[in-house]
């Protein structure tokens, strides 16, 4: 049989291939956006067309790759484009390879409902993280830490929660020294930066994540004094702390392992891991990924610990009093889970996702989703008020904080600042959002705000 004369000639395939492409210029892209998308390690010389749904997206004519290996191109994505993940064929030719770019398409939500709350903000530190409430005290602490490993500019920041003025801080002591590598001199182990926070009431601590060092470290909350610095290692890539004073005990999320970390909140002593493992284990593409823990969410008055998994999109229910894991579930219309509250008088699981740009309320007793809400780009966290039926979602890339009530209703979309990353509540409905700067110039950024509902 003769050939089909409409039949693509075959060239030498790059078996090296290692391109790679990423979006530039636009953190966030919405319908409507133009695109600009960069390109490295192609072959110089190599011809690029960008492709979806076998449609061309860049023109007609490809671009040349140049000497140094890389390109740039761009082009429109379409106005009525549905929010969600999107594939972006890149062919190359001469010699022929392609890759799969997931292009995310973020909601467009603008701003509303501000008049129905008062917003007080106020630059703090560097580098801003999570903020705690301590009741007892009626006083925040706030975490700081500024850039990579190794980490030099850090801080736990105590904060008067009506003035928004500091009242104390206090710079970690520094980490232990790195091996070397391959030969090469000791690297720098900076400080023990702090990231996540959460307040004991009870014994008067402040309890952190020093997350670059996979471990903990506990603070008195009066003059802010180390009282114990747990070892380098034992929480992998530590994210989140939650102190369950009724139980004596606090919690920590090792996003490294699948675990949840288990100390004494009153001898400062590590007590075990609880292993959370994941419903995907020996299903279909399930792969070897395992439950990695993000936020963590306690219940107290129930006796229950949440959690949700970035990598696997499921959610965890450990019984606090006894450290076992209650349930596991996949979380419906989940990418990228971060977030996680609960609300007791609805028993509904409220997530936060990252990659699917959402807020998602779920029914605890069935595990399915009851409502979807798009809330804005990269939400990383979730904090409710069960009182009046709303949850704050701070969303990083749009730089707004979203108001949802448990209906999944929109009730406020309001300014957030750069990179918004954080929020907690205090009492009467008072939330507290943290977020971080783009830049040292960076007027918008390293803010606390208050929100308070008129």
């Amino acid at each position: 049989m003769a050939a089909c004369a409409t039949a693509p000639s075959f060239d030498t395939p790059d078996a090296s291939f290692k391109g790679r492409v990423n979006v530039v210029e636009t953190p966030v892209v919405v319908p409507g956006t133009e695109v600009k998308l960069a390109g490295r390690d192609f072959k110089p010389g190599q011809e690029i067309r960008l492709t979806y749904g076998g449609a061309a997206l860049s023109g007609k004519e490809p671009v040349v790759v140049g000497a140094d290996g890389t390109f740039r191109t761009q082009f429109v994505v379409p106005a009525d484009a549905p929010v969600g993940q999107h594939p972006v064929v890149v062919n190359a030719s001469k010699p022929a390879a392609a890759l799969i770019h997931t292009l995310k398409v973020s909601p467009d939500i603008p701003l509303s409902g501000e008049e129905r709350f008062t917003l007080t903000s106020k630059p703090l530190v560097p580098g801003l993280y999570q903020a705690a409430y301590s009741a007892k005290n009626d006083v925040l602490f706030v975490t700081s830490a500024v850039g990579r490993p190794p980490v030099t500019q850090t801080q736990l920041v105590k904060v008067d929660p009506q003035t928004l003025a500091i009242l104390a801080n206090v710079t970690p002591p520094p980490a232990p020294a790195q091996p070397a590598r391959d030969g090469q001199a000791p690297r720098d182990p900076g400080l023990y930066a702090v990231y996540g926070v959460a307040v004991d009431d009870v014994n008067g601590t402040v309890w952190v994540t020093n997350t670059r060092q996979s471990t903990v470290a506990v603070y008195r909350q009066s003059d802010l004094a180390l009282l114990k610095q747990f070892d380098a290692g034992l929480v992998p890539h530590v994210r989140d702390v939650v102190v369950d004073e009724k139980q004596g005990k606090v919690y920590a999320s090792a996003f490294g392992a699948p675990n949840i970390a288990v100390f004494d909140a009153r001898t400062q002593a590590f007590v075990k891991n609880i292993e959370i493992k994941t419903t995907l284990a020996g299903g279909p593409g399930a792969g070897d990924r395992k439950f990695s823990p993000m936020s963590l969410e306690l219940d107290p008055e129930n006796h229950k610990l949440y959690t949700v998994s970035m990598s696997t999109d499921e959610a965890a229910v450990i019984d606090t009093r006894t450290d076992e894991v209650d349930k596991v579930f996949a979380i419906e219309g989940s990418k990228g889970a971060s977030g996680v509250a609960f609300d007791p008088r609805t028993n509904r699981l409220l997530v936060a996702s990252q990659g699917s740009d959402n807020l998602l309320i779920v029914d605890l007793a069935s595990g399915k989703t009851l409502h979807d809400v798009k809330v804005g780009a990269g939400p990383l966290n979730v904090a409710k008020d069960s009182e009046r039926g709303v949850a704050y979602v701070p969303n990083r890339g749009s730089g707004t904080v979203t108001v949802v009530n448990f209906d999944g209703e929109i009730v406020a979309n309001l300014p957030g600042g750069t990179l918004p990353n954080h929020v907690t509540k205090a009492g009467k409905g008072t939330i507290y959002a943290i977020n971080k700067a783009r830049g040292n110039e960076d007027p918008n950024g390293d803010r606390i705000t208050r929100i308070t509902p008129r």
